[in-house]
């Protein structure tokens, strides 16, 4: 069968359940059983049930519903007014003000938390408030809060690289090791954008902040002490090799209800709603995830990712261009997928081509996920766009346009991640296995 055929196959019954309104991890496993049964003789529940065990009973995977309890639990603390008052002494100096806690506040927060739209959602509904009071430009705000939250989806620990290094058999504890210079350099670019437009600006004219004494910083400082631990507790575990990424996530979790607990914002409804959150999002990944490895067992027996490495193979085109044809179609798959979505619907298809241009996988991670934290910025179905909405109320329009010099600076951090790829693998390179454990934990 021409795999191009199957190609059509795949698409057609792909959107037709998409467009039905069929949850995405049930369309793929619809997909997968139109394919097992028009091009194989195999019986196709048996390789189902086959692949759908063999997703589900990864050690690996046990770090996703850890870290997204973790920031459940975090989400329903004090956390994001403590940090707005500790960050708020040292940003309202920068030359942007306390513009600058949108990305301070987000980069922290990513560090603990792994999901977009749990940052953008803690973070915002405590800045926006605030800058609003002091006049700064309300695109601004916007704008600068939906690029920042997309560093959830980068600086470790991210539910997007586990299902990355889960789908393609990569260490986790490298990917999350590798995500976290980019992340900070991404946040470095957002903050310089802030810097720029507030010298150029004439509507850039927010209430200045009162002068504060050093002392008195340091004490507020005081307010960022426990998620800074927080954070050192999980990543440094696992810089050090002294925790895998499931371990860390289990650390992290421990971590969180002790610092709820530290708070008194750690009640039995807390826990129970961070708990069955927790439970609810994992469960919705989990789906998705059987049905993308149903889908990829599908695909095989077709040739499909073959018989596309081979086309793209047969076309010469260089690392570079390779790179660009992918980031389009990424880009144009994020208009209608979730970030998670994308990636395990798509990397049975892609890896064979990355391999064959001799793309360090790595750092191929990095760059697909700063191009799903293009698309959750990207409308129609950006999910951040739609967070904002229900939190600002402004028209999906206004917010996308808002976002629009975040989409750009996230394309510019492409180029540089293939000017410079040792942003994404220098780090991971001095850091040695971990203690013998298998490749993905």
């Amino acid at each position: 069968m021409e795999p191009f055929y199957a190609i059509g196959i795949f698409l057609f019954v792909l959107f037709l359940l998409l467009g039905s309104g069929v949850w995405i991890g049930l369309a793929l496993l619809g997909v997968a059983y139109v394919g097992m049964e028009m091009f194989t003789m195999r019986p196709t529940g048996d390789a189902m049930m086959t692949a759908v065990w063999r997703s589900a009973s990864s050690w690996t995977l046990t770090a996703l519903p850890m870290f997204i309890w973790m920031g459940e639990i975090l989400f329903r603390t004090r956390l994001s007014e403590d940090m707005f008052k500790g960050l708020a002494p040292w940003m309202a100096r920068l030359p942007g003000g306390l513009m600058h806690t949108n990305i301070a506040g987000c980069a922290v927060f990513a560090a603990v938390s792994g999901s977009s739209a749990a940052t953008l959602t803690t973070v915002g509904k405590m800045t926006i408030p605030e800058l609003r009071k002091r006049q700064y430009p309300e695109r601004m705000v916007i704008g600068t809060l939906a690029g920042a939250a997309t560093l959830g989806l980068m600086i470790p620990p991210s539910l997007t690289l586990i299902v990355y290094g889960v789908s393609i058999n990569e260490s986790i504890t490298s990917l999350f090791i590798a995500g976290i210079i980019p992340g900070l350099v991404l946040a470095g670019l957002f903050m310089l954008y802030v810097v720029g437009v507030s010298q150029i600006s004439k509507t850039y004219t927010p209430v200045p902040e009162p002068k504060i004494s050093f002392g008195e910083k340091l004490k507020r400082s005081r307010f960022l002490v426990p998620v800074l631990l927080l954070i050192l507790l999980v990543i440094g575990s696992m810089y050090t090799g002294l925790a895998t990424a499931t371990e860390a996530a289990a650390i992290g979790v421990v971590g969180a209800l002790v610092l709820a607990a530290a708070q008194r914002s750690l009640t039995w409804s807390v826990f129970v709603e961070s708990l069955m959150g927790a439970t609810r999002t994992s469960a919705m990944i989990a789906l998705i995830l059987a049905g993308a490895a149903f889908l990829t067992l599908a695909m095989g027996f077709t040739g499909l990712p073959r018989g596309l490495a081979a086309f793209i193979g047969s076309m010469e085109l260089t690392q570079f261009q390779l790179i660009m044809v992918l980031m389009v179609f990424y880009i144009i798959l994020g208009c209608f997928l979730d970030g998670i979505s994308i990636v395990v619907l798509t990397i049975a298809i892609v890896e064979p081509m990355v391999r064959q241009a001799g793309i360090d996988l790595i750092w191929f991670g990095i760059f697909i996920v700063v191009v799903v934290e293009m698309a959750q910025i990207t409308p129609p179905i950006g999910f951040n766009l739609f967070v904002l909405q229900g939190m600002t109320g402004h028209p999906m329009s206004y917010i996308a346009r808002a976002a629009l010099p975040m989409f750009l600076i996230m394309f510019g951090m492409i180029l540089l991640l293939v000017a410079f790829p040792e942003l994404a693998t220098w780090l991971p390179e001095q850091v040695r296995p971990v203690r013998g454990v298998t490749p993905a934990a």
